[in-house]
């Protein structure tokens, strides 16, 4: 449910109405990589995704990201039913956004996954337990900054480095959740093979 609205509510539609201008432009190109704009009416954009590749196509995961307040406040994103639009507990979110903790070395996009016992893996996706909604737990996400264990790091930290806007969060979800459920699917897909982990991007 949007937040009240504080900030000069035409300042605040101005860039809601630049953000959602801007995925128009790229729509096709999200598209491709299943991400979906369904509706978007000042102050919340609804979106939905769906990993291209998963065979029976399915919905991976849907969220309401409101605007309240942009951008002296982050947006929030909150994970719903697609159908209702309603928010979900966490045991109703199949999608994981896991990433690895960086390894030393040259930095890589994508590296296999070894052993659960040698590297460290973060859900982006949390909750306090799986019956509470769950939540994106990063930096320029209104639940991340209003979390108390992350109270030392404020959005204003943050405010005008990109983070926040509506090309990083779709970017975080489609890179951490949809795109290593595709890889898994594609590795079981191999006969007569044992199907290896997905790999997991840092």
């Amino acid at each position: 449910m949007p937040e009240p609205q504080t900030v000069d509510p035409v300042v605040s539609r101005a860039k809601f109405d630049r953000e959602i201008g801007w995925f128009l432009g790229q729509a096709g190109v999200y598209r491709a990589q299943g991400c979906f704009l369904i509706e978007a009416v000042f102050p919340s954009a609804f979106f939905i995704f769906a990993p291209p590749k998963l065979k029976p196509q399915v919905i991976g995961a849907a969220v309401e990201i409101d605007f309240s307040n942009y951008d002296l406040r982050p947006p929030s994103v909150v994970f719903v039913d697609p159908f209702r639009r309603q928010p979900i507990a966490r045991k109703d979110l199949q999608l994981k956004m896991l990433r690895r903790s960086p390894l030393p070395g040259p930095p890589t996009e994508i590296v296999p996954v070894l052993p659960q016992n040698t590297v460290q893996l973060t859900d982006f996706i949390q909750a306090n337990s799986m019956e509470h909604a769950p939540f994106l737990c990063m930096a320029g996400v209104r639940e991340y900054h209003d979390n108390p264990a992350h109270s030392g790091d404020s959005w204003l930290l943050h405010r005008g480095s990109g983070e926040g806007c509506l090309a990083f969060i779709l970017y975080q979800i489609i890179k951490y959740g949809l795109t290593p459920v595709e890889q898994l699917q594609l590795q079981i897909s191999v006969v007569g093979l044992a199907a290896p982990l997905p790999a997991i991007p840092e």
